[in-house]
């Protein structure tokens, strides 16, 4: 990421909206309330043949008791050191406060290119109300703007483009595997995140829900390179009544829609609930890569067989979907993290994993042969060969004469005797049957 712009202000100057015009996706949640945006949020942009990335930041504020404004405080100073032109944004609406004077402050430190985006500018006397806010002695140029609207962003853009030495690619992340953590709220997603990367990525507290947004990470360390998401926590429908919760989890099922691979955490000490079923199934549904990470294993007082019995308690409750490999760790004392990680990076091959037809019908048609599928109707059914298509997940079809009389206890037969010769532990695999 050569060119990166770092959208920063006090809170609800309106940086989460221009964010998203920028990057043409609904991807950081708006609303009135001030603080909703807490941890750095990455997208990409492109503006006059010119690519760049963008980052959302929470508000910056001092003084403040929120338990929170520290750690954005922080996650905002990460964004200035790392950004190569600071997209500072004000709000004609309210005028310059005393926290746009203190920020100033802040930017001019960082001695890097800076814009002023002056915001909700959407009458002509308010974006006369913009020249005011060259009382801040920044050396930059002041824009009168709408991100709502639109309005005054391709005059930013332009001058904002011009501060780039160079070109980025369009999408640095296109094609790389997507790995995503999701759960139920205050499982310790994002505290693995942390603990996985060596730095605060994002805030972690006590409180569940303080993860709002999805949160995607390059990792690329020991060999590997994927994308991490955190999500937010994922509640019952009836349980969440405020709509910036509806949207985060809206962003977390997105989340795991775009994913390859869902490690879904547990907390060792409430187990499998209904809820982490019903993340379970989603993944299954869209045919996802799926883990069980049973975290804060520390907390358990076990013997020798515990993770075995536990083990055994969950397989019962995933039914047909015990092939979903299960690891018990615990975050806080790094217990198992990294193990957790290969076992998603191999899920992930196995999703990718490519069969060939000669191996299919050598390993599974003698099979077949001592267990062949029962006559239906006086009818016998011949499977003549075996394939893999070429879907995004596994999917394997068997060519026979009379496709409509397989029956589901066969079908399963025939899943199980796939998965004992090739593996593809983790992953759904999809048989399909086909008239030959």
């Amino acid at each position: 990421m050569a060119n990166i712009v770092a959208i920063v202000g006090r809170p609800n100057v309106g940086k989460s909206t221009l964010f998203n015009r920028l990057i043409e996706k609904r991807r950081a949640i708006m609303d009135n309330e001030s603080g909703v945006t807490r941890d750095r949020h990455y997208g990409y942009a492109e503006w006059n043949g010119k690519h760049f990335t963008v980052v959302d930041t929470g508000g910056y504020v001092t003084g403040s008791e929120d338990k929170f404004e520290s750690a954005i405080r922080t996650q905002v100073k990460e964004a200035l050191s790392e950004a190569s032109v600071i997209l500072f944004m004000v709000d004609c609406d309210t005028g310059l406060t005393d926290l746009d004077k203190d920020f100033a402050n802040v930017v001019r430190e960082v001695d890097k290119p800076v814009l002023v985006a002056a915001n909700k500018a959407d009458t002509h006397d308010r974006a006369l109300m913009a020249s005011e806010f060259y009382v801040m002695g920044l050396d930059a140029e002041i824009f009168a703007i709408s991100s709502q609207s639109g309005s005054g962003t391709g005059e930013l853009l332009d001058q904002l483009v011009e501060q780039f030495e160079e070109d980025d690619v369009a999408n640095p992340e296109e094609g790389i595997p997507r790995i995503a953590i999701l759960g139920r709220p205050n499982v310790g997603k994002s505290s693995f995140l942390n603990t996985l990367l060596g730095v605060d990525r994002t805030i972690v507290t006590d409180e569940a829900g303080t993860t709002r947004d999805s949160i995607n990470t390059r990792y690329k360390l020991f060999g590997k390179d994927f994308i991490l998401t955190d999500t937010a926590g994922i509640r019952k429908k009836s349980k969440v009544h405020e709509d910036i919760e509806f949207y985060s989890v809206l962003r977390s099922i997105q989340a795991l829609q775009d994913s390859d691979v869902c490690i879904v955490m547990l907390d060792a000490e409430r187990g499998l609930e209904s809820q982490d079923l019903n993340i379970i199934g989603l993944a299954h549904k869209y045919r996802k890569g799926i883990m069980l990470m049973v975290n804060k294993w520390d907390l358990i007082e076990k013997d020798s067989k515990s993770a075995d019995k536990y083990r055994k308690e969950l397989q019962q409750r995933l039914g047909t979907m015990d092939f979903i490999p299960i690891i018990f760790t615990s975050v806080i004392n790094k217990q198992r993290i990294f193990q957790a990680i290969e076992l998603a990076v191999d899920i992930y091959d196995n999703r990718v994993k490519r069969v060939t037809t000669s191996a299919l019908n050598e390993a599974l048609l003698p099979e077949i042969e001592r267990y062949p599928p029962p006559a239906y109707k006086g009818k016998y059914i011949k499977i003549k060969y075996i394939t893999q298509l070429p879907t995004h997940a596994p999917t394997i079809a068997f060519f026979c004469n009379l496709p409509q009389y397989i029956r589901e206890p066969y079908e399963r037969f025939l899943l199980n005797k796939v998965r004992h010769h090739f593996d593809f532990k983790g992953v759904p695999v999809k048989l399909v049957f086909r008239k030959k």
